[in-house]
């Protein structure tokens, strides 16, 4: 496994993959996140090998979170992130991102920028803990590679815009990202997120129910584009987020033991 530098924490350290074995693992783990806990679509492939891959899967980086008191197979991996760069999405032709969102403004600034993607966690280990440990791992990686700028997609459960509105419309009212690194869902996918009157919406009551995930992003300064995505395979409405590096290393240290209390795992 490719270290990071000295992670671990008991018996959670934070890794990086650098065997197929270690990839699939991962794998193995999203499977059963998102396809036997939240109720994504499965191709026949994806039920046949009981793992959920892609193309960008072979060209990424991939965070793991092992847990070493479970042995030394697969199944000690309980945490993942998928991480993508420049030179990952030159390899692969595009982000994944790039799929639901013009993100031309995010690749047009001069510093290196990461994509975050296919997050989940064990449901044994949502704890502040494991938390940490992933963003510490974050937070080592993107010092190593000098990030300027992370991005993904973010889920809301369900795919009913509609029964979405209050938190889109929340989202869209008070945490639009600033023109300059502003993606957009492309036109033939777009879902408006400004659809409910921001005077009538209960702000606390909405945030308090918005996905850990994304409520944790938006604690560190983050910022969401303009339009949602329907992602009917994956069951989810997605939200492209954007947080600012410089922001993350500011409040890391302070921020981070409260967000990760509450932090599981949805998929970005």
């Amino acid at each position: 496994m490719g270290s990071l530098g000295d992670l671990r924490a008991g018996d959670l350290d934070v890794v990086l993959a650098d065997t197929e074995d270690e990839i699939r693992a991962a794998q193995a783990l999203r499977f059963r996140i998102f396809y036997n806990e939240k109720g994504a679509r499965p191709s026949l492939e994806n039920l046949e090998c009981q793992r959920d891959f892609d193309d960008f899967d072979n060209i990424a980086d991939h965070l793991l979170v092992i847990d070493h008191s479970l042995g030394t197979g697969g199944e000690r991996v309980v945490g993942t992130y998928r991480l993508m760069r420049r030179e990952h999405a030159q390899r692969a032709g595009s982000f994944y991102t790039a799929s639901e969102y013009d993100i031309s403004p995010i690749l047009s600034q001069p510093y290196e920028v990461m994509e975050l993607g296919r997050s989940c966690v064990d449901a044994r280990y949502r704890n502040r803990h494991t938390m940490q440990q992933l963003w510490r791992g974050i937070a080592a990686y993107s010092h190593r590679h000098d990030v300027g700028l992370m991005f993904g997609c973010a889920s809301l459960h369900g795919t009913d815009v509609a029964a979405l509105a209050p938190e889109l419309s929340y989202l869209h009212h008070h945490h639009l990202a600033p023109e300059d690194i502003r993606p957009v869902a492309l036109p033939e996918f777009y879902q408006a997120m400004n659809l409910t009157d921001p005077t009538v919406l209960d702000q606390r009551r909405v945030l308090a129910g918005l996905p850990p995930l994304i409520k944790g992003y938006l604690r560190l300064g983050g910022y969401v584009g303009d339009g949602a995505y329907v992602d009917q395979q994956f069951n989810t409405t997605d939200v492209c987020v954007i947080v600012k590096t410089d922001l993350v290393a500011e409040k890391y240290q302070r921020h981070y033991d409260r967000t990760a209390r509450s932090v599981p795992t949805t998929a970005l």
